[in-house]
């Protein structure tokens, strides 16, 4: 069987998955921000699926680098990477994946770039529903956390584009990379006195998780405020400048509470949107963590009481929701 290769262009991230015969998963990732360099998207794509050898394969096509602000709307987004993706895959067979599951050709997707965007949570929930049919997939990724029911083997989201899905709680803004922390919090506890917060971009969730030992540095594909690198002291650094302080000037034990609130923060507001859709199914239905923040995922369900799917069911991969849902594709796709 010919492979087909998933590719999911991301706004911070351009990942491409394929599953080979063997059922193995291989993922080539490359780290782009997009709303910096959107002229590097062509060679970024040509080059994580070139990383897969599978020279002339079909390629299936999920983004959400279309709401990056570098781009006056989401269709002008959705065509721009439909253009990027045509340029750096001359002469492969491109198919595009909508928000109604459908693999559409370039032609059709242009048409209805709408139709297009962040369309990726559908296909990782449709791989996992092939497996698990009475689960809710909890994909919390480095910038996003999807929350997606799955009832006797069918999607039962009712949100489809971002702000249907926001209003429904099914996508929560907050992911265990690149959120901001000012966005997370108003006060942090220092001294054991709440002092509010700066609203800058000083430090984000990969600080405090770093810092609270849920992430490896190599986990952290991501720019960090101040350009620097994820060492302790760096990471310190960054959570200090929160509350306009260096490390010197606070304990160690406030730099660690303000990480531990961030962690705290993440947590309360998956579990409040888990447990909104937690009632629209049937009662004993598990979760499914999986992402790079699955550390978050897990401890929401346990703080809404729901069993974590411990089975071995999903094969997503091991780098993130992101990933998964380039291996959707893959798996959706082929012939």
């Amino acid at each position: 069987m010919r492979p087909v290769i998933g590719l999911d262009v991301g706004g911070a991230n351009t990942k491409a998955a394929v599953v080979d015969g063997d059922g193995r998963v291989r993922v080539a990732s490359e780290p782009l921000e997009v709303w910096r360099e959107p002229d590097a998207m062509s060679d970024a794509i040509a080059g994580v699926v070139a990383r897969l050898g599978c020279d002339g394969a079909p390629v299936a096509l999920s983004t959400t680098a279309e709401l990056v602000d570098v781009f006056a709307s989401k269709p002008e987004g959705v065509l721009y990477v439909l253009d990027a993706a045509r340029r750096a895959l001359p002469g492969r067979r491109l198919r595009v994946l909508t928000t109604a599951g459908e693999l559409v050709g370039l032609r059709e997707a242009r048409a209805a770039p709408l139709s297009c965007a962040a369309a990726n949570w559908l296909a990782t929930a449709l791989l996992v529903a092939r497996r698990l049919p009475d689960v809710i997939l909890l994909d919390c990724g480095g910038t996003t956390t999807d929350v997606i029911p799955i009832v006797a083997g069918e999607i039962a989201a009712r949100g489809r584009t971002d702000l249907g899905r926001l209003l429904a709680g099914e996508l929560v803004y907050t992911g265990a990379l690149r959120t901001n922390v000012a966005a997370l919090l108003a006060h942090v506890p220092i001294g054991g006195r709440p002092c509010p917060l700066a609203s800058e971009l000083f430090a984000i969730s990969a600080d405090a998780h770093l810092l609270r030992g849920n992430l490896m540095r190599e986990q952290c594909t991501c720019t960090f405020p101040d350009n620097r690198g994820s060492t302790p002291s760096e990471v310190r650094a960054r959570l200090a400048r929160v509350v306009c302080a260096d490390p010197e000037q606070l304990e160690d034990s406030d730099v660690e509470a303000i990480a531990a609130a961030v962690e705290e923060a993440q947590i309360s507001s998956i579990a409040a949107a888990l447990g909104r859709v937690a009632k629209r199914v049937p009662g004993g239905t598990a979760v499914v963590a999986v992402g790079v923040g699955a550390f978050l995922a897990r401890a929401a369900a346990e703080r809404c009481g729901l069993t974590i799917h411990s089975g071995t069911g999903t094969p997503l991969g091991g780098e993130g929701g992101e990933v998964a849902a380039a291996v959707a594709l893959s798996v959706l796709g082929r012939d």
